[in-house]
């Protein structure tokens, strides 16, 4: 026997979004989740992590307190209470949308891997279930490189890194993208003796390469950061392990011990645990569901948003997608996804974030670009509060003056770029409703208003920075 429903949705973390809409118009709805209800970033990713950097940012800003004046010291962490607030809010949103979602009779919850096994239709533990449309927001996972010993020795990742109960003497992460800067910040400033291992010549590899430079100086201050590498081996010791690791491009050789690993090497779809592809769903050479501008897969009636389609990897564009593709399912008119002002977030020290595009990216897409950069310190703000490397940095077609990219690394980072996302998602995406307004007077958001009023031509701007 087959259940029939309206909708099915795998995954609920975005993808509660989508019950919730279904659920308010009385669709009948199955959701399919084999982990905790809310997801990645409730329960293993967004939330927590912050719930763990913003301690340790207090832990850097009484330590750098000397630059203004102030002598102060941490004497004490308290990583019990940190792992007690994180799970208190871990808890009681989760437990929060369990009841919600066990209260609710039109909506059967599966709480189980469920795959598919035919176009429309799903095995979950003994049942199969059906639907005609059917929403694939089921995530994604750490993807562990195969390097001998890696198993033999253990392992944390993303995924199983909040679970601990006492910190590590010592900890190599491998990888040098946005996940390992954050643990890397929280565990150093909480007394770790951290190691970095990334395998591209840059820390974050994605951002600006004058954001990376800074970002790799400053952090450089608290632990040590190792780009360019490979790991070769690991050795399993009975209190610590050795991971051996070479130079990239001089085949030097080099070695250190720790007692824990944590790999931060990149995700993979979890698309295979749904076997999409037994439903006729295309998957890319990466194994991320292929997915066009109305987030429709090849497969009528099926959409697939959020890590799973492997684009813009964040909770908040998730969020986005999600709206798009119940639009897309139900609505009238179509909407296709707008990706050109994606906004991300790194919670290290300095502070990272941006949106759109980089000026390398910018140039290859074959842009007129005028280049602003501005130092925080340039604003009496920034001078008050010291701080001496951190900039904005923005990228500005030259003729229709729209706001095509922008960087920021230093303190409220994630804050002063909100501004820019919404310009330029609002009228003609130009920076003049900048130039037009009033700042407050002194306020960080100063340095933000300077970078527009530095622009150069490409090419004829500072890349001191780099």
């Amino acid at each position: 026997m087959v259940r029939e429903y309206d909708l099915i949705v795998i995954g609920s973390g975005a993808g509660m979004n989508i019950v919730d809409r279904a659920r308010r118009i009385g669709l009948r709805v199955a959701l399919i989740e084999n982990g905790p209800l809310g997801g990645t970033c409730l329960n293993r990713g967004c939330i927590p992590s912050k719930i763990w950097t913003y301690p340790a940012d207090v832990i850097r800003l009484i330590e750098d307190s000397h630059k203004v004046g102030v002598r102060a010291e941490v004497t004490h962490t308290d990583f019990e209470l940190v792992r007690k607030r994180m799970w208190n809010l871990i808890l009681h949103d989760r437990q929060q949308m369990e009841r919600a979602v066990e209260a609710d009779e039109g909506l059967d919850f599966y709480h189980m891997t469920g795959y598919f096994i035919d176009r429309k239709m799903l095995q979950v533990g003994d049942e199969k279930i059906r639907a005609e449309k059917i929403m694939i927001a089921c995530g994604a996972r750490t993807r562990v490189p195969e390097i001998p010993g890696l198993e033999d020795a253990g392992y944390l990742t993303s995924e199983t890194i909040f679970d601990i109960d006492r910190l590590p003497k010592s900890l190599v992460i491998l990888g040098g993208g946005y996940k390992a800067c954050e643990f890397a910040h929280f565990f150093s400033a909480f007394g770790t003796a951290v190691t970095i291992i990334g395998r591209n010549p840059r820390l974050l590899p994605k951002e600006e390469p004058e954001v990376s430079a800074l970002v790799l100086k400053e952090m450089s201050r608290f632990l040590d950061i190792r780009v360019n590498q490979e790991v070769i081996k690991i050795n399993r010791g009975r209190k610590r392990h050795t991971i051996i690791f070479k130079d990239r491009e001089t085949s030097a050789r080099n070695e250190v011990e720790a007692e824990k690993i944590l790999v931060a090497t990149g995700v993979r779809s979890n698309a295979d645990l749904v076997r999409a592809e037994s439903s006729g769903i295309a998957l890319d050479d990466k194994g991320y569901i292929v997915v066009n501008e109305f987030l429709e897969t090849n497969v009528p009636g099926v959409w697939a948003f959020g890590d799973v389609i492997g684009r813009n990897m964040y909770r908040h564009t998730a969020n986005y997608e999600s709206e798009i593709a119940w639009n897309n399912a139900f609505g009238t008119k179509k909407i296709a996804v707008d990706e050109h002002a994606v906004p991300h977030a790194i919670f290290c020290y300095p502070q990272v974030a941006s949106v759109g595009l980089t000026e390398a990216e910018a140039v290859k897409r074959g842009y007129d670009i005028l280049i602003g950069i501005n130092m925080y310190s340039s604003c009496a703000k920034g001078y008050a509060m010291a701080e001496e490397n951190g900039f904005v940095k923005v990228i500005v077609e030259s003729t229709t003056r729209k706001i095509i990219g922008a960087s920021i690394v230093g303190p409220e980072a994630a804050i002063l770029l909100q501004p820019l996302v919404y310009l330029m998602n609002a009228g003609d995406q130009s920076y003049h409703p900048i130039a037009r307004s009033q700042t407050i007077h002194p306020a960080l958001s100063e340095a933000v208003v300077g970078a527009f009023g530095r622009l150069h031509p490409h090419g004829q701007h500072d890349h001191s920075h780099e």
